[in-house]
């Protein structure tokens, strides 16, 4: 059977239309990679380019809740502009560069993961619970209202940072590397010998951080004394210090290029959390206490290891 050339044009037409539309979806596909922050192949997540944030309202309340994350005892702080309900210290004093650093407590799956059951708690949390939480125990405050302009502000700010991540995902890069416990007791002497040679330099002599020229916050954060995160931090658990200087201490150490052995960060966090700061327990933190972690200083515990050995450990049963 012939066909004319009137009915093969139309044919060859449409092809070539129907090739032309692969390659645009295709190439709107890869521009769409380009563009997110979150790789779906490696799991990996960057954040999102400024260019991103929306323009008007919506993006006034992100970039004012980056600086409340970056900025937060500005508005926050004994001397805050806004409110006085913390201790001096930023928020990005451990979620470094506002949260925007990879495997330094970045915010990459709070979007993705909030609300969530948190057995510190027993219940399910909100974004907004969660910094409260953190002013109350790392910042020793108070909380401010969820339904302020600066909670809402630092809430779009997370959900803008995790806005790729698929809902329940955690991408590689959220919170620190973990470190393996020790076979031994984490020692604070030869920590406190670690502080004086690789920490006191920012931190002071005697854990006292260093203000800024106006006093309105720290530069770098105390690690003990009154202005400190209290004993209900989750930096207060020795593997939540130790994995965190592992990978981000000093201040110019990165994941990558640890300046410190893993027995060095497990002592001088030792060292640190063995110093005096503000005391403040939650009666109904771990509810089941089958669920406490094996490094939470106080008690009661469902094993019969002591306090001390479930503060520096060796944390075996």
């Amino acid at each position: 059977m012939k066909f004319s050339k009137a009915f093969w044009l139309p044919v060859l037409l449409a092809l070539v239309i129907l090739i032309v539309l692969q390659s645009a979806c295709k190439s709107s596909s890869k521009d769409q990679n380009i563009t997110s922050s979150y790789n779906s192949y490696n799991n990996q997540w960057t954040p999102p380019d400024d260019e991103t944030i929306p323009p008007g309202k919506e993006g006034e309340m992100i970039r004012y809740g980056e600086d409340l994350i970056k900025n937060t005892a500005v508005y926050l702080g004994p001397k805050g502009s806004i409110k006085h309900v913390s201790n001096g210290m930023n928020c990005q004093n451990c979620h470094l560069d506002g949260g925007k650093q990879i495997f330094g407590n970045c915010f990459s799956a709070v979007a993705a993961n909030y609300p969530k059951y948190r057995e510190r708690s027993g219940r399910v949390e909100s974004i907004a619970f969660r910094v409260n939480d953190c002013l109350l125990r790392s910042m020793n405050g108070h909380t401010i209202d969820s339904e302020s302009t600066e909670m809402k502000a630092m809430v779009s700010y997370l959900e803008w940072l995790g806005k790729d991540v698929p809902k329940g995902v955690k991408p590689v890069g959220a919170g620190v590397p973990v470190l393996p416990f020790l076979p031994r007791a984490a020692d604070p002497e030869k920590g406190k010998n670690i502080f004086s040679q690789q920490c006191s330099r920012c931190h002071g002599t005697n854990g006292e951080g260093v203000m800024s020229s106006d006093s309105n916050f720290y530069t770098y954060p105390p690690l003990w004394g009154p202005n400190s995160y209290n004993t209900a931090a989750g930096m207060y658990r020795l593997s939540s210090l130790a994995n965190f200087v592992k990978s981000n201490m000093p201040f110019v150490t990165n994941y990558l290029s640890p300046q410190l052995t893993d027995e060095e960060a497990w002592d001088v966090a030792a060292f640190v959390n063995s110093q005096p700061r503000p005391q403040k327990l939650f009666a109904t933190d771990w509810p089941n206490i089958t669920k406490k972690p094996i490094d939470f200083p106080f008690g009661p515990y469902a094993d019969d290891l002591s306090e001390q050995q479930h503060k520096y450990g060796p944390f075996s049963k």
